[in-house]
């Protein structure tokens, strides 16, 4: 290989390598792109690279934490506001029980999931474990209620964070849908930067929310010790009085709302390969540290609200946490501090979906039950198909739902209870199976973390399955089956094209029909004719007219240019098709050898500027749109461009 431009590759004893340089465009509109997403999504990173990107501890706490921990902002007052319905003294009397239950289940499946992160620590989470230990169509359920998950977690933590916002700036409140969806896009733009990046930028807010809402939480303790907590607020629009009736129906459902809480946590178990080593133990720790925060805080706002006796808004428009905040320390600067911070953080937990779902992606894209663009990583290293994808549906989940909490919470939790189910099933089946040290007290573990995640997801299911949990459960199917269907489909491709490693291969020596179109003789088509002569089989211009009229007239213009160096073949199209004329012309070529390979090849037009494209029919490229499905057939197109050199005689093209 002679190297043209040095600073497009450079030797080494493994081959040639691409340098950066080797990707940049060579046009000028195609620089200022590459400019601009150069600025938006930073330079390319190679993939040796990839070991600097992963995150320590804090970082990794801002990047896969921060939804499960966010949760805390919002969990309280969605149980409350299904108590509401029975009266406000229920809120008052067990909103907190249910907080405690929470917050046991939590602590049962952090302590499982330890021992997920232990035994794989390559990742995966429940898919792996789930189709390793229980079978493939297990690990696909699970595998499907999670990527349904992640869809919802963006779009319930972008509206909750808006809904921190427009409590604060009530004026804000028409336009929370728009709002919703630029911060999806910011959110995006981060993402394909990489995630070591996207976490600095992020860790930040994640720390400023803990020590805001921490150090609001031991005030409030503090005036609660000392017999000064303040009357309670009154919400922009109370709920009606409640019925005075609780019943289990409604209890549930307020038990299923406040368990959004335990959303987030499979992140982690998901990207441990993202940590610095030790990858494993970086893990566990991150996962420990975000049940520690997220429990301190559900509590403390649970315990001060029924303290105070805050009851949920009815309207939407300002939140518990806005309502607890005001009660305590007023309107003033650290108000502000609170409910911005709760509002970036909230944000910012949909940044563990786009951390989470494009690596399970991934994962399933390298088994094949996934398009493989998902398994491939962007320019900064990023899975940027997965990223995408995710914020494409999410944003269309918020502007459906109005970026609702309340809307979006009923669809919540169901998925993510299953996935967990199915992870700790399958740990109880791995530690049965293989019985190394400690085996009955991990399998003791994960089993009651099976049974208490499945007891939620039935709870879950049943009690908002009319809300709209519905929709979650019938989807679920369906996703397996298309997720099914794509695993099938490369499969059987794959069985189609394997070569085996040890047979013999030999080359078949096969003169193709070589068809040039031509629908004008000029320099473009008689480079075409020139690089078909050049190729090695049976060559067929053929020109497709409209009339007899016009068939004779190009008949003759070839004469006079071509001669008889190269045979035309005219067809007259009355209906004035192009497209089908030429695929029943090939077909009649050989049809008693279906299997010849054909070549077309089509002479293109390039102009010099993009606009002028406009000015052109494309009719090339609608050819090899059409072609494109053919059997046996391949297109080779030969472009030219105004001052292209003319290796050509002009007097005939052979």
């Amino acid at each position: 290989m002679r190297i043209v431009r040095p600073a497009d590759f450079r030797r080494t004893p493994g081959g040639f390598v691409a340098t950066e340089r080797a990707l940049e465009p060579a046009g000028g509109l195609g620089r200022a792109w590459a400019s601009v997403r150069r600025l938006l999504i930073g330079r390319r990173l190679a993939t040796e690279e990839e070991q600097q990107e992963r995150v320590s501890v804090p970082v990794g706490l801002a990047v896969f934490a921060s939804d499960n921990i966010s949760s805390s902002a919002y969990a309280t007052e969605e149980a409350m506001r299904i108590l509401a319905l029975a009266g406000a003294g229920f809120v008052a009397a067990l909103t907190m029980p249910l907080t405690v239950a929470i917050v046991a289940i939590l602590a049962i499946v952090v302590l499982s999931y330890h021992q997920v992160i232990r035994a794989y620590p390559q990742g995966g989470g429940s898919y792996v474990v789930a189709s390793e230990n229980l079978g493939v169509p297990y690990g696909l359920v699970a595998a499907s209620a999670l990527l349904v998950d992640y869809f919802l977690t963006v779009a319930v933590s972008v509206a909750a964070g808006v809904a921190a916002l427009t409590s604060a700036v009530p004026d804000l409140l028409p336009q929370r849908v728009l709002i919703s969806v630029a911060v999806v896009l910011v959110l995006t733009t981060a993402n394909l930067r990489g995630i070591r990046e996207s976490g600095r930028v992020f860790a930040v807010p994640t720390y400023v929310y803990l020590v805001s809402m921490l150090g609001l939480l031991l005030y409030g303790l503090w005036r609660a010790g000392a017999g000064d907590l303040p009357a309670p607020p009154t919400p922009p629009q109370p709920f009606p009085p409640g019925s005075g009736e609780l019943s289990i129906l409604l209890l549930l459902r307020a038990f299923a709302s406040g368990s959004v809480a335990l959303t987030g946590t499979e992140a982690v178990a998901n990207g441990v390969q993202a940590f610095k080593a030790p990858e494993p133990r970086n893990a566990r720790i991150v996962i420990t540290l975000m049940g520690a925060f997220f429990a301190s805080i559900f509590l403390g706002i649970s315990y001060l609200s029924t303290r105070i006796g805050i009851q949920p808004d009815l309207s939407e428009a300002e939140t518990v946490n806005s309502l607890l905040t005001r009660s305590l320390v007023g309107t003033g600067w650290y108000y502000l501090l609170v409910q911005a911070s709760t509002a970036v953080l909230l944000v910012l937990a949909a940044n563990t979906a786009f951390n989470g779902f494009p690596r399970l992606a991934s994962i399933m894209a390298v088994d094949r039950f996934m398009p493989r663009q998902f398994a491939q990583r962007g320019d900064r290293l990023a899975f940027s198909t997965g990223i995408i994808a995710l914020a494409l549906v999410s944003s269309l989940l918020i502007v459906a739902y109005g970026a609702s909490v309340t809307g979006l919470i009923p669809l919540y939790t169901v998925g993510v209870f299953i996935a967990f189910t199915l992870s700790q099933a399958g740990m109880v089946r791995r530690w049965l199976r293989e019985r190394g040290r400690g085996w009955l007290a991990s399998a003791a573990i994960n089993g009651l973390g099976a049974t208490a995640t499945g007891v939620v997801a039935v709870v879950v299911a049943a009690s908002k399955f009319e809300a709209g949990a519905w929709m979650v459960v019938a989807i679920l199917p369906l996703l397996v089956a298309l997720l099914w269907s794509i695993h099938r489909h490369y499969r059987s491709i794959e069985d189609r094209l394997l070569i085996a490693s040890t047979a013999p291969v030999r080359v078949a020596d096969v003169r193709p029909l070589i068809v040039v179109p031509i629908s004008r003789i000029d320099r473009a088509s008689l480079r075409a004719l020139a690089v078909a002569k050049g190729l090695s089989g049976d060559v067929h211009a053929m020109h497709i007219s409209y009339d007899a009229e016009g068939a004779r007239a190009f008949q003759r213009r070839w004469a006079q240019v071509v001669g008889d160096a190269l045979r035309l073949d005219t067809v007259i199209s009355p209906y004035r098709a192009l497209r089908s004329p030429l695929v029943r012309y090939i077909d009649a070529l050989d049809p008693r050898r279906p299997e010849r390979p054909i070549i077309v090849v089509l002479a293109e037009f390039v102009p010099r500027h993009w606009w002028e494209f406009l000015l052109h029919n494309q009719t090339a490229l609608l050819l090899k749109l059409r072609l494109f499905t053919r059997r046996n057939t391949s297109v080779l197109d030969v472009p030219y461009r105004l001052g292209d050199t003319d290796a050509l005689d002009e007097r005939r093209p052979g």
